[in-house]
C-alpha cells in the first residue's frame, strides 16, 4: 500500500578472498564488494566465461546479507534466507556444464517479498507473528516460473505487515516478525512500503534483483525511495494466485532492480496465463516472454508525454529534478504536455478505493487461510491473535484496518460493488485524457523523498504521491530513478493503458540511459552525517 556509483572491485574466481572482506564495521561505510551494482548480464558473462558460477555469486550474496543486513548499517531487509539457494545453485551450475543455459536468469540469485508463496523450508507470513510456522504446499504460479527460468531463490524480504493493510497509524517497512527495515541512503529514515525489504536489499545490493508486489504504490513507492526501477504491470500479466492477498481487482507483483534492462527481463520470465488466476486470461496474446526488444535508446523520439501539473508545486529540491526530467524528455525528441490528471480523477473518491480493498482483503484473506495447515482460519482469528499477543504483535501500532475489513459484507454487497464501479471508472477517464492530448504516456514524480522513521506516530505525509491513477485503473506504471535531493532518491514515473508495457520499456529506458540518476547508497547514519 502506499503510505551509489558502479564499483567492480575484483573477480569473483577467488571466492574465499572476496567473502572475507565482508568482515566487521568500523563506521557505516560498506566494504568493497565483488557485485556492487552489477546487473544481469555482466553476471551471465562471467558465469560463461568461468569466472564465476551460480554458487560463488549466490554465496557472495548471502555473506554480503549476513553482514550489512544482520551486522551492520543492520538495514534488516532480508527476513528469511533460504536453506536450499546453494544447492539449488549448484544444480543449475550442473546444467550449464551440460551446455543447458534456461536463459538470461539461470543462476541468478532473487529475493522474493515475503507475502508470496514458495513451497519449500521458507515460511510465507506477510510479516505477521500470526502467520508464523506458515510453509506453504506449493510456489506460486510466478514463482514456479521463477524456477522454471533458472533463477536461484536466495531469499524472503520483509515488508510492511499485511502489506500495510493492518493499521490507518502504521509505520511502513515494519512487521512483528521482522522488526523495522531502514533506508539504506540514510538509515534514519523509512525505505517505504510495502515492499520494503525488496526496495531497501535491492539498493544495497544484497541481490541482482527482487520481486514486490503491490495494490497502491507499494512496488513504485520503495522503488522510488530506494533509487531503483520499478514495475507494476498490468494488473493479469503475472499471476497473483499464490501470493498473501489485498485486493483481487488492483493486487500484482512485479519486479525491483537497479536498472531498466534487468526488470525487463524479470518481466517477461514470469508472466503467462494461470487457471487459477482467471484475471490472467485477460493477458492471453497480449503478454510476452521477453520485454528487452524494447530497449529503445530513442525509445522517446517523437513522444508525447504528459506531465502532471500539480507535480510544479513541491518542495524545490523535488522540483528541480523534475524540471531536469523533463529536459531530458524534451533533448531525447518528446513533447512535454502539462495535464491535470489528478484533478481529473477527483470525482473517485479515496473512500471508494478504500472500500473496495476492505472487502476483497477480508473475503481474499479467509480464502488464503483456508488453503493453509494454520490454526488460524479467518481473518477473524487473526484479529484475535493479535489481540491475545498485543505487546508482541502490536506494540507500537494497532489493527484497525483488520477489524474494520472484517466487519464487511460479502462482495456482493452494494457497498462493495458500487465502490468497484467508481474505482474502475477511472480506466475511461485516463484513456479519454490520454487521448485528447494524443499522449503516449503520462509522466510525474513517483513520490516524495523518504521520511524519518517514527514508530510513535506512524508514517507521515511525504507527498506527491503518483501512484494511485495506475493503481485503481489496473494499468502499468513504471518509476526510473530521476536523482537525489540531500542524498534521497526520487523517481520519475512513465505509466499508460492496459499491456503497454513494451512502450512504456522503450520510454523508460531511452531516459535511463540518457539520465543515468542511479547512485548506490553509502549508508549515512543520518541527514547530518
Amino acid at each position: 500500500m502506499n503510505r551509489r556509483k558502479f564499483l567492480q572491485a575484483g573477480s569473483l574466481t577467488s571466492l574465499g578472498v572476496a567473502a572475507a572482506s565482508l568482515s566487521g564495521w568500523a563506521t557505516t561505510a560498506a566494504p568493497a564488494f565483488a557485485l556492487e551494482e552489477i546487473t544481469i548480464a555482466q553476471l551471465q558473462e562471467k558465469m560463461q566465461q568461468g569466472q564465476a558460477t551460480s554458487v560463488s555469486i549466490t554465496q557472495l550474496y548471502i555473506n554480503r546479507i549476513k553482514t550489512i543486513d544482520r551486522q551492520g548499517p543492520k538495514i534488516n531487509s532480508v527476513i528469511e534466507l533460504n536453506p536450499e539457494a546453494l544447492s539449488i545453485a549448484a544444480a543449475l551450475d550442473k546444467e550449464r556444464k551440460q551446455g543447458r543455459v534456461r536463459g538470461p536468469l539461470h543462476g541468478i540469485p532473487v529475493l522474493v517479498k515475503d507475502n508470496i508463496n514458495t513451497g519449500d523450508q521458507m515460511m510465507t507470513t506477510a510479516g505477521a507473528l500470526a502467520l508464523a510456522g506458515n510453509k506453504a504446499k506449493e510456489d506460486a504460479f510466478i514463482i514456479k516460473q521463477l524456477r522454471l527460468a533458472g533463477a536461484v531463490l536466495l531469499g524472503k524480504t520483509n515488508l510492511s505487515e499485511w502489506a500495510n493493510f493492518r493499521s490507518d497509524s502504521s509505520t511502513s517497512a515494519w512487521s512483528s516478525r521482522g522488526g523495522q527495515t531502514k533506508c539504506p541512503y540514510i538509515l534514519d529514515r523509512n525505505p517505504s512500503g510495502s515492499s520494503s525489504g525488496s526496495g531497501a536489499a535491492t539498493a544495497a545490493n544484497l541481490c541482482a534483483i527482487s520481486i514486490g508486489t503491490e495494490t497502491d504504490g507499494s512496488i513504485v513507492s520503495p522503488a522510488s525511495i530506494n533509487g531503483l526501477v520499478g514495475i507494476k504491470p498490468t494488473v493479469g500479466l503475472w499471476s497473483r494466485s499464490g501470493i498473501i492477498p489485498i485486493s483481487a481487482t488492483q493486487d500484482t507483483a512485479g519486479p525491483m532492480a537497479r536498472t531498466v534492462q534487468d526488470a525487463a527481463i524479470l518481466l517477461g520470465a514470469l508472466t503467462g496465463v494461470d487457471p487459477a488466476d482467471g484475471v490472467t486470461k485477460e493477458s492471453d496474446g497480449k503478454y510476452l516472454k521477453d520485454y528487452t526488444k524494447f530497449l529503445d535508446k530513442n525509445g522517446l523520439k517523437g513522444k508525447r508525454i504528459g506531465v502532471e501539473k500539480s507535480h510544479y508545486k513541491v518542495s524545490p529540491g523535488l522540483l528541480g529534478l523534475l524540471k531536469e526530467a523533463i529536459g531530458v524528455l524534451e533533448a531525447q525528441g518528446a513533447t512535454v504536455v502539462e495535464v491535470d490528471l489528478l484533478k481529473a480523477l477527483e470525482t473517485i473518491e479515496r473512500r471508494a478505493e478504500f472500500q473496495v480493498l476492505l472487502y476483497e482483503f477480508k473475503d481474499g484473506v479467509n480464502r488464503y487461510l483456508a488453503g493453509t495447515d494454520l490454526k488460524l482460519r479467518t481473518l477473524e482469528d487473526v484479529i484475535a491473535f493479535n489481540k491475545a499477543n498485543e505487546s508482541k504483535a502490536m506494540p507500537f501500532f494497532k489493527q484497525e484496518t483488520l477489524i474494520n475489513a472484517n466487519g464487511k459484507g460479502d462482495l456482493n454487497s452494494k457497498e462493495y460493488t458500487e465502490s468497484k464501479e467508481k474505482t474502475l471508472s477511472s480506466r475511461k477517464i485516463i484513456a479519454d485524457l490520454m487521448a485528447e492530448h494524443k499522449l503516449d504516456a503520462l509522466s510525474g514524480i513517483t513520490n516524495g523523498l523518504a521520511g524519518c522513521i517514527d514508530l510513535v506516530n506512524g508514517d507521515y505525509d511525504n507527498s506527491p504521491y503518483f501512484s494511485m491513477p495506475a493503481a485503481i485503473s489496473g494499468f502499468p506504471h513504471i518509476t526510473v530513478p530521476m536523482g537525489l535531493v540531500h542524498g534521497l532518491p526520487a523517481g520519475f514515473s512513465f505509466f499508460a493503458t492496459a499491456y503497454q508495457e513494451p512502450q512504456l520499456i522503450a520510454m523508460a529506458y531511452a531516459y535511463e540511459q540518457a539520465s543515468r540518476k542511479r547512485q548506490a547508497p553509502t549508508f549515512i547514519k543520518d541527514l547530518l552525517g
